[in-house]
C-alpha cells in the first residue's frame, strides 16, 4: 500500500448508519458519523487505525442515520467539523453543543483544500435542510462519495465523472419496496426526486460518469428490508455486463456493510 496513496475503507453504509474513513499522509478524515462514537472507534480499530489520530469530520446531511455520533466524537476527539450553514442549523438541535472553533461552514459547489487533500462539494435533491456530498482529491486520485439523493443531475455527473472510487448508493429494488410493508406516503417519498436511488438507478448512473480511471466502486446505502446485497450487486453488475462495462476486469464492485468495515484501501 503506498505511503502516498488517497485511501479509503467504508466503515459502515445502510440505511441504519453511515461512515466513511478517507486517510492522506497529512489527515484522517471521516464523512458523516451515523453511529455511536463506540461503534465507529471499534469500526476503525478493526482496519487497524485510532480514533485518536482524526481530525476532521465531514457532515453531509441532518438525518439521523448520518450524524448519530457527530457531538460526542467532535466533543471527544476535538474534531474539526464541516457542513453547511442550513446543515448545521438542522442538526445543532439533535447532536448537542459543539465548541464554536471547531463549527466550520463549508457550502455546496465550493473546493476546500487541507494541506495534502482537496474536497469539492456538491449539492443533490433530498429531503433533508441543505443536502451535499463530497469528492475527495489527493496524489492524482479522487474517491466520490453519493448517496442519499433522488437522482443525479447533469450537473453532479459532470463534477465527480471519471473518479478513481466511488461510494454510490443502491438504497433499494423497486419491487420489493413496491411489494414491501412501509406505508405508502413513505414508498413515495423514497421513490421520489428527494428520495433515494434504486438499484437500476445507481447502476444507470454509474454508466454515465464510470471512466478508464475507475477501479473501485463500493454500493452504498443499502435498505435492509427493501434490499439485500445480492440483490443489489447482481442488479448493477447485470446492467453494466448488458452495456459492455468490464465488470471484474476494469473495475470491482464492492458490497457495504451496516456493522461490518470494508478493508482498507489505496486507491
Amino acid at each position: 500500500m503506498s505511503e502516498d496513496s488517497l485511501k479509503v475503507s467504508v466503515l459502515a453504509s445502510s440505511s441504519s448508519g453511515n461512515v466513511t474513513y478517507i486517510e492522506t499522509p497529512k489527515h484522517h478524515v471521516l464523512v458523516d458519523a451515523g453511529m455511536s462514537g463506540k461503534k465507529i472507534k471499534e469500526s476503525l480499530e478493526s482496519i487497524g487505525k485510532d480514533i485518536n489520530t482524526i481530525d476532521s469530520l465531514f457532515v453531509t446531511h441532518e438525518h439521523s442515520d448520518h450524524i448519530k455520533g457527530v457531538g460526542v466524537l467532535a466533543r471527544r476527539y476535538d474534531l474539526n467539523v464541516y457542513a453547511n450553514e442550513k446543515t448545521w442549523d438542522a442538526m445543532l438541535p439533535k447532536i448537542g453543543k459543539v465548541p464554536e472553533d471547531q463549527m466550520n461552514v463549508f457550502e455546496h459547489n465550493k473546493v476546500m483544500t487541507l494541506d495534502d487533500l482537496d474536497i469539492q462539494s456538491f449539492a443533490v435533491s433530498h429531503d433533508a435542510a441543505d443536502p451535499q456530498f463530497y469528492k475527495f482529491h489527493h496524489n492524482g486520485k479522487d474517491f466520490v462519495i453519493l448517496t442519499d439523493t433522488g437522482y443525479v443531475s447533469d450537473r453532479v455527473e459532470q463534477t465527480i465523472k471519471n473518479a478513481d472510487g466511488y461510494l454510490l448508493e443502491c438504497n433499494h429494488d423497486v419491487e420489493m419496496l413496491r411489494n414491501g410493508f412501509y406505508p405508502w406516503p413513505l414508498k413515495q417519498r423514497i421513490l421520489s426526486e428527494k428520495g433515494h436511488l434504486s438499484n437500476d438507478d445507481g447502476a444507470d448512473a454509474l454508466m454515465d460518469i464510470l471512466g478508464n480511471r475507475t477501479k473501485q466502486i463500493y454500493l452504498g446505502h443499502l435498505s435492509p428490508e427493501n434490499n439485500t446485497k445480492t440483490v443489489a450487486h447482481t442488479a448493477v453488475a447485470d446492467i453494466l455486463e448488458k452495456n459492455d462495462f468490464g465488470v471484474g476486469s476494469d473495475f470491482l464492485i464492492h458490497d457495504t456493510d451496516p456493522k461490518i468495515a470494508d478493508p482498507l484501501i489505496s486507491l
